[in-house]
């Protein structure tokens, strides 16, 4: 492999004279998917189908640079049709009433109103229209309501709002008044969090509400008492900060619900316990879990009532542990787990409308694939073991599904991009009819036609022998204007991703678009070391204490598996770049010379710097103490694997990248490796973003952070022939 370049100085002299960029300009063109034109592409969100299993609406945002904002419509589509046919009507917050009333909310000066629209439909299945919008009623001024879900059967609409500790929707704007006007900006804690993922705690949190819907002579009414199901407790759900309406599943008389146990400390533990409670509260919610489990996600009810399910971790305090499949059997009181021995993680698992199947979505060797298993009997007696455990089948091979609902007639809708496609809706027909083959079918077309004529590279899949000879998967992509056999032709950029239990896919992402980077010229490879996940679980735990073991043993022999593989690189041509745990890795790539990569340029996006001082200042203490065998104080592990002690090594051009929301990775840690850099007269620059979390999301932001990382990364792989 090519030498890694090393320009840098350890007595504090300015970095050597480098390349002029004043000219540089991001690659751009009518068959060129620029960073730009992806991030003005739709983003569609799940499908979300009605009752009948006719009709869908996703949600979808266009953002616009010329208007400096981002338009939300709800697109209806039919899931009769051959053809993808949508209706439009502007929001994004819907939920369906029954199969022909679709509801909407929306706000205007602090007040939530909700609507209806009911749907319409010709001689043609795919041709259907909205009615004019229905007030129904509004929601207590000053709260956020989100998270609807809605049945039908018991007329009872169920969702989320930020309140304080009364748990009163009522008083919610008198307290937000009263908060605002308190006259200091003071926050004091007495545990943790303080803070996370981007914001530090205050006095509201998540909690759920039930109100009655009905619909009497043609109009539907809104109740106007809000009932507190978890009154009494110390429950709240959603789970902050990404919980949803996966968090809780609904019938027509009670609510199924996870939440962090209240008994530990949040940022210690991951431990959350699944418990049952009627839909208006009023008894002691019902403990389902073991109390001695990790996290739990996707909650659901069976059609029936009688059975629960959800996915649940068996080790507390690791948030990417193995999640099995729990049934609760709430007639018998018997729970047991389901597809016992199967080494794959499920994720929004749902029943199917009889009861008899699960359908969900789970990773498997970089793809996200949608499953299903049968529901098997109930054990007699507690512990016993199942007679019959069959293993998940997968239905899909590609791409990255999520989503998964099953339909009457044998079907079941679920949402898949790819890298090349952002999210569209998905049919599988057939499941009723097990003599013939499945038949699959896209059902939208949400930048198909935008990016025709790009020229997308789908992926070509690597394997090789890594760590300890185990098999290591990876993507490459091929540069726009690829030609075969021009030898030391192409420059390459290598991607790291994060987590670490994290990984590449067969994906779209609007914030590292390997696509994005193929389109600017780039061989672009991206693969899966030790800690990734869709492997197994073993390949998971590996990493564990081995942040900078195995996984760059992987690295290392993948990348010289690319330069053996694709001579069209030119080795002299390289950079790497990385964000979070990939972060981290630029950080020890470059105290690590002696790996021999030979990258002319690092970008580091909110890094790791001093992994001994992270252990202190993250906000999910229990990350850190699962992945490093405990606090700082009690492990050596911390030190062992701390990029800033081996800043005596560093020498090669690096962008550093960071956030000053990001609360999981304090921005120190960027400044930190920025000045130890140009300390040592490294060639450095520091993009920083003050409004930004862990990820950069504003499209602004995300258009200047890749134009800084395309022309970094130029400045030092350009080629000197004109």
């Amino acid at each position: 492999m090519a030498e890694q370049i090393i320009l840098g100085s350890s007595n504090g002299e300015k970095a050597p004279q480098r390349r002029n960029m004043d000219d540089f300009k991001l690659e751009d063109g009518k068959d060129v998917m620029s960073p730009k034109y992806m991030l003005e592409l739709p983003r569609p969100g799940a499908a979300t189908p009605n009752k009948d299993g006719d009709l869908a609406f996703m949600v979808v945002s266009n953002y616009s640079f010329e208007k400096k904002k981002s338009d939300k419509t709800i697109h209806l589509f039919s899931l009769s049709g051959h053809g993808p046919t949508t209706t439009t009507l502007e929001g994004s917050s819907a939920f369906w009433l029954d199969s022909r009333t679709l509801a909407r909310i929306t706000e205007k000066d602090g007040t939530q109103t909700l609507e209806t629209f009911d749907i319409s439909s010709g001689g043609d299945s795919l041709e259907f229209s909205f009615s004019s919008a229905n007030l129904v009623g509004c929601f207590p001024k000053g709260i956020s309501a989100d998270n609807f879900q809605y049945t039908q059967e018991g007329e009872m609409l169920v969702f989320s709002a930020l309140v304080y500790p009364d748990y009163d929707l009522q008083t919610v704007a008198d307290q937000n008044k009263a908060y605002e006007e308190r006259g200091t900006t003071a926050y004091v804690f007495d545990d943790t969090f303080v803070r996370h993922w981007d914001t530090w705690r205050g006095p509201k949190k998540s909690r759920l509400f039930s109100v009655s819907l009905t619909k009497g002579k043609g109009l539907w009414e809104l109740g106007s008492e809000f009932f507190r199901p978890l009154l009494d407790t110390e429950h709240f759900t959603p789970v902050e900060p990404f919980g949803g309406t996966e968090d809780f599943s609904i019938n027509r008389t009670h609510i199924l619900y996870t939440t962090k146990d209240p008994s530990v400390p949040e940022s210690l533990h991951t431990r959350q316990n699944v418990y049952l409670v009627p839909i208006k509260g009023g008894e002691k919610p019902k403990h389902l879990t073991s109390g001695t489990q990790g996290a739990t996600h996707s909650p659901a009810l069976n059609p029936g009532g009688d059975k629960a399910v959800w996915l649940e971790m068996k080790r507390d305090g690791y948030e990417s542990d193995h999640s099995g499949i729990v049934i609760y059997d709430l007639q018998k009181d018997i729970r047991f787990v389901v597809a016992k021995n199967w080494d794959r993680s499920p994720d929004g698992i749902a029943f199917s409308h009889d009861g008899s199947n699960l359908v969900f979505t789970a990773g498997d060797h970089g793809h996200i694939k949608v499953f299903t298993v049968p529901v098997p009997p109930t054990p007699s007696i507690q512990g016993e073991e199942l007679q019959e455990d069959p293993d998940p089948v997968s239905l899909t091979e590609f791409h990255a599904a999520t989503g998964a609902r099953v339909l009457p007639g044998g079907r079941i809708l679920y949402t898949a991009s790819s890298l090349v496609s952002p999210n569209n809706a998905h049919l599988i027909l057939g499941l009723d009819k097990p003599d013939q083959p499945l038949e699959f079918r896209r059902v939208t077309d949400f930048g198909i036609s935008e990016l025709e004529g790009k020229g997308l590279d789908p992926g070509e899949e690597i394997w090789f022998a890594g760590a300890q000879d185990i098999q290591v998967h990876g993507f490459v992509l091929k540069p726009k204007g690829w030609v075969e056999g021009k030898k030391k032709k192409y420059p390459a950029v290598f991607l790291i991703h994060g987590g670490p239990q994290g990984a590449w896919e067969d994906s779209w992402s609007t914030r590292w678009n390997p696509n994005v980077f193929s389109q600017q010229g780039y061989f672009t490879v991206f693969i899966n070391p030790t800690g990734s996940t869709t492997y197994g679980q073993n390949f998971t735990d590996a990493i564990t204490e081995d942040w900078g073991g195995k996984p760059f043993v992987d690295l290392q022999l993948g990348w010289k598996y690319i330069l053996d593989t694709y001579p069209e690189i030119d080795p002299q041509r390289t950079a790497v770049a990385g964000a979070s745990w990939g972060g981290f890795a630029i950080n020890w790539i470059q105290g690590h010379p002696e790996y021999d990569f030979g990258f002319k340029a690092l970008v580091c996006h909110d890094g790791v710097f001093d992994t001994h001082y992270n252990g202190f200042s993250t906000d999910e203490l229990y990350f850190f103490n699962h992945d490093f065998g405990g606090p700082p104080w009690s492990s050596k592990t911390p030190d062992k694997f701390n990029p800033s002690r081996f800043v005596g090594n560093w020498g090669t051009p690096q962008l550093v990248i960071h956030s000053g929301k990001d609360f999981r990775l304090p921005e120190t840690d960027g400044i930190g490796a920025f000045h130890a850099l140009q300390q040592r007269g490294v060639p450095s620059r520091f993009l920083y973003f003050p409004d930004e979390n862990h990820w950069v999301l504003n499209p602004q932001n995300s258009l200047k952070w890749h134009f800084e990382v395309f022309k970094w990364i130029a400045e030092f792989t350009a080629s000197d022939e004109k």
